[in-house]
């Protein structure tokens, strides 16, 4: 079983699309999607939010804990933006 040179998901043996560049260097797809991602729109996998590399090296970002940050405040869930005037 080999892993998705994007996604990083494993691929079961005869599945998945195998492309070989000119220089020979070979990448291995889960699928279309993530073939298109990486050849046609210069994506980087770890930078997309569905990926498994994505949350893997967040992963390793944060240190091995899973915080939950909140999309609005840039902080923790749970905590509001505003500073306190004490």
């Amino acid at each position: 079983m080999s892993r998705c040179f994007f996604s990083g998901e494993t691929i079961q043996k005869g599945k998945g699309i195998t492309y070989v560049k000119k220089d020979g260097t070979m990448y291995t797809f889960a699928s279309s999607k993530c073939k298109k991602n990486f050849l046609k729109l210069k994506r980087e996998g770890r930078r997309q939010k569905w990926t498994v590399t994505s949350r893997e090296f967040k992963e390793r970002q944060l240190g091995g804990t899973k915080a939950v940050v909140d999309k609005k405040t840039g902080g923790k869930k749970g905590t509001s933006g505003k500073k306190s005037n004490k």
